[in-house]
């Protein structure tokens, strides 16, 4: 193998591929990443056998190869060089890797002992726009499970519905779903969201289309010259929709900033009650009231103006709201209940397009 690439191009794909490289696991190879020629371009990958990331990059080759070398070293040195164009050669199982006044060899394992690479053969096919996905999944990913006892709510669920393509995350104390775009497709995907906050890493903002290919087992994404592709989670989703109420008896309508604000200022009493805080509408001042009691450092009452229907209290933890709020994007949010023990909504009253749930605890 004989070739040249630029130290900037090398440098993103060993950026955006050596993450996943597993430097704990029983297979010594798992911590190394695959560098392959193919036609006039250098693939850069790595696998962990869930997730597996391959990068394409414009090369000039002078003769064919591959090799595996370690993903941390390589991807510490290549970012430590100048830019300008490296110099990259492979004598045996020795990759050379030369720029400017830099040398160094580096010591491989032959790619004969990678595991293969997954590929998906008859998969259907849909796409996104990537600002879309991108935005979808920075809303919704953290609401997942971490919980590797429950495994379907370690996953982020796509699902079509009346025509609509959603993704939805729950962790059994809050619920996210947002609705991405129109679909004629049949979609039922159950993906891990440690894989996803793996694309999330890569996406770009742009409106360039995400194409997604899949089969009963995995799901492959291909964002621009990069490739990811996990496994699919076995199990079926929770009817999480039993969950939402129709319609809500109280709810309060304000400026997001001033939740965010009276929230924060709450939490800070609530650390030794393990962020609980009691939220109060009152209908005849027009107002949101947050408060909290921290037995050996005092009380805080937090008042924000809002819109009104109804009225009552309702107990939650203060840092799932503050997340609720973050994730929403428009000025105003509207904050919904129907009594102590039932879910809470917050949505943007102007687009509706994204829902939080997050389930009272016992006041």
């Amino acid at each position: 193998m004989k070739l040249q690439v630029t130290q900037e191009n090398l440098s993103h794909a060993l950026n955006n591929v050596c993450r996943i490289a597993n430097t704990r696991g029983t297979l010594p190879i798992l911590s190394n990443v695959l560098l392959k020629t193919t036609g006039n371009r250098l693939s850069v990958a790595a696998t962990n056998l869930d997730i597996a990331i391959t990068q394409y990059i414009g090369s000039k080759v002078s003769e064919d190869g591959m090799i595996t070398v370690p993903a941390r070293l390589t991807q510490d040195f290549v970012s430590s060089l100048p830019s300008g164009v490296i110099d990259l050669e492979l004598d045996d199982h020795k990759l050379s890797i030369k720029a400017d006044k830099y040398q160094s060899i580096i010591n491989g394992i032959s790619a004969d002992d990678f595991p293969v690479m997954p590929v998906i053969i008859d998969g259907k096919t849909w796409s996104i726009p990537a600002s879309t996905l991108k935005l979808g999944l920075q809303q919704v990913v953290p609401a997942a499970s971490s919980d590797e006892t429950r495994p379907v709510l370690t996953g982020v669920y796509f699902h079509s519905n009346n025509g609509w393509l959603y993704m939805v995350a729950t962790d059994g104390y809050r619920l996210a779903e947002k609705k991405l775009l129109k679909t004629k497709e049949d979609i039922s995907l159950l993906i891990p969201a440690s894989s996803l906050q793996d694309l999330l890493r890569i996406l770009s903002d742009s409106n360039d289309n995400i194409e997604v290919t899949y089969d009963d087992q995995q799901v492959l994404f291909k964002v621009d010259e990069t490739e990811l592709i996990t496994r699919l989670i076995d199990g079926k989703y929770p009817d999480y929709r039993k969950l939402v109420p129709s319609e809500f008896k109280s709810s309060a309508k304000l400026q997001r900033t001033d939740m965010v604000n009276i929230t924060k200022v709450s939490s800070l009493f609530a650390r030794e009650s393990a962020g609980s805080v009691t939220i109060q509408l009152d209908a005849d001042k027009s107002q949101v009231s947050i408060r909290s009691i921290a037995s050996q450092l005092g009380e805080n009452t937090s008042v924000a103006n809002a819109d009104i229907t109804g009225g009552g209290t309702i107990t939650l933890n203060s840092r799932y709201i503050i997340d609720a709020l973050h994730a929403l994007n428009g000025d105003e949010v509207t904050f919904s209940f129907n009594g102590k023990l039932e879910p809470t909504a917050l949505v943007d009253p102007k687009t509706k397009d994204y829902l939080h749930i997050i389930m009272p605890l016992k006041s």
